[in-house]
């Protein structure tokens, strides 16, 4: 029986999106609906059947939705999450699947029109008091989870922000079921929130998992667990993907997967081999999204330790601790491998594979860098941010910014090498002048913001003298610079760490210099009134 899309007409308004599904005289009408997406099914009346899977672009209230058949059409009212929030699409992707048929010019924004909205009020009121009564969503897709805490013990959660370490003090709980998934399998964990407190951390115990909230939970209390999933489904899209890739990467050139990474904005598959050619790789990522576009299913099952059939598919081996069924993410006629990962249920949820390249990897392997799914967007958004800015600064257009951004290279390299023999002219002449003062002072202070450690050594070998005491500084007189103290030896020696200390620096020194980093060059004035000080009170003593 042959399946097709059915063309879907769409409204947005203050509380409601309208889908309309357009086939006359349905019958086997489905409709599931949960806060992220619909899966519409019926056939016509000619028998084929019809069929849309739609991610919806935001979350809706699904116990709040309805839907109603008539001889031309299937209708479906869904309640927003949040009211008075505009639809610019009616899914969250740009680019839609050809097997989803949506009618875009049908769109009406709902911004300006509230007397519409007002007027129309009664006759939804009216339309909802006569759909059909919605059943609950389907288990597999609830994101919401009714479960009992079994413990609650004081922990400690070790997190990285910034770039900066901090402990967090809070609670590790047990609950008697969860649909949040622990770190594992080259998979990071889940977040969500218990009772609306943040989980920030899961982490498996064995059979059980630990979830991290900083808010202490009664044992033997009901809770309701809410899973993020957003960052759910991007872990699904990736970790499909490397099954994918890593599959038809074996299959086509024998390379190996050792091992992989799903990291915050892209992803790597460690490979065997020394290195992947650029032609391998667009074969690969050809091969790749040919799957997609064939929406191969994906598939879970479970079999008991020992069954046969364990030993014929791909696996690194089971967990010390493991206990209960084996797991089997199979891809229909490509690859089946053991994995407690969470996957997609169709290759065709992956949407498109874009392969970044190779790295060199550790041990004689090669890293493959991937992306898949809404990353593929977001990057392809970034991208094109970025090439708007560049085509503003650079007044040209995107292919020409490569050499535009050459010849500011060269220009700056030509500017900073004439800056540089101007600074060498300039302390040249500051010694001379220095030098040719009758009335030398016997202490001399000098600042220049653009300077560099160069332009001080210059200065100093310059006047070369063992009677004055010279105190050159460069860089930002509000943030850090460069010092360097130079004069008699035993004077130097003693005052270097003390001018090191008042900067806030360090530094070191030996045959009557001491020069270092400061990183508060706004004490110079203190360093000045020491260094008087002390020759003062040399001269005093003499």
């Amino acid at each position: 029986m042959a399946r097709q899309p059915a063309k879907t007409l769409w409204y947005d308004r203050l509380r409601y999106v309208f889908l309309e599904f357009c086939v006359e005289e349905s019958m086997d009408v489905k409709v599931d609906l949960d806060d992220y997406k619909v899966t519409f099914s019926c056939k016509n009346a000619d028998g084929v059947e019809m069929y849309n899977e739609i991610q919806f672009y935001a979350r809706v209230n699904s116990k709040d939705s309805q839907n109603k058949r008539s001889g031309r059409s299937i209708t479906l009212f869904v309640r927003k999450w949040k009211d008075k929030v505009p639809w610019p699409r009616l899914t969250k992707e740009e680019f839609k699947p050809g097997w989803l048929s949506v009618d875009f010019d049908n769109w009406r924004d709902w911004e300006g029109d509230e007397e519409v909205e007002a007027a129309m009020v009664e006759q939804y009121a009216e339309l909802m008091q006569k759909v059909t009564t919605k059943g609950p969503p389907p288990a597999m897709d609830d994101l919401d989870f009714t479960t009992q805490v079994v413990s609650c013990c004081p922990a400690k959660l070790s997190i990285e922000t910034g770039g900066k370490k901090q402990t967090l003090h809070g609670f590790d709980v047990i609950l008697e079921d969860t649909i949040l998934f622990p770190e594992g399998g080259g998979q990071p964990d889940d977040r969500g929130f218990i009772n609306d407190i943040p989980v920030l951390r899961v982490t498996r115990q064995g059979p059980g998992a630990l979830h991290f909230i900083q808010t202490a939970l009664e044992p033997g209390s009901k809770v309701q667990l809410v899973l993020d999933w957003d960052r759910r489904f991007d872990h699904m899209q990736q970790h499909s993907g490397q099954h994918l890739i890593t599959a038809l990467a074996d299959q086509m050139f024998g390379f190996k997967t050792t091992s992989w990474d799903l990291g915050r904005q892209r992803s790597a598959i460690e490979l065997d081999t020394s290195s992947v050619t650029a032609d391998q790789v667009a074969a690969l990522e050809q091969s790749v999204n040919d799957k997609i576009r064939a929406r191969l299913p994906v598939v879970v099952r479970e079999l008991v330790v020992g069954d046969p059939e364990i030993q014929m598919v791909r696996s690194r081996g089971l967990p010390e601790d493991h206990t209960g069924p084996v797991r089997i993410i199979s891809i229909e006629g490509i690859d089946a491998n053991m994995c407690c990962g969470t996957h997609v249920s169709n290759l065709s949820d992956l949407q498109v594979i874009k392969l970044l390249g190779t790295e060199k990897g550790k041990r004689n392997k090669t890293n493959l860098v991937f992306l898949a799914g809404n990353r593929v967007l977001k990057a392809l958004e970034r991208s094109y941010s970025t090439e708007k800015a560049m085509t503003t600064l650079l007044k040209n257009g995107p292919e020409e910014h490569v050499e535009a951004v050459k010849r500011l290279q060269n220009s700056m390299k030509q500017l900073q090498k004439n800056n540089l023999n101007l600074l060498r002219d300039l302390a040249v002449l500051t010694a001379q002048s220095f030098k040719s003062n009758l009335a030398q002072v016997p202490v001399f202070v000098l600042h220049r913001k653009e300077g560099d450690s160069e332009f001080m050594n210059i200065i100093a070998n310059e006047i070369g003298t063992d009677e004055t005491l010279l105190f050159l500084s460069v860089g930002d007189e509000k943030a850090a610079g460069l010092f360097l103290l130079t004069g008699p030896p035993e004077t130097v020696e003693q005052l270097g760490p003390r001018v090191a200390e008042l900067l806030e620096g360090k530094g070191s020194g030996k045959h009557g210099r001491y020069q270092g980093k400061a990183t508060r060059m706004s004490r110079r004035a203190e360093v000045e009134a020491l260094l008087q000080e002390y020759t003062s009170e040399q001269s005093t003593e003499q």
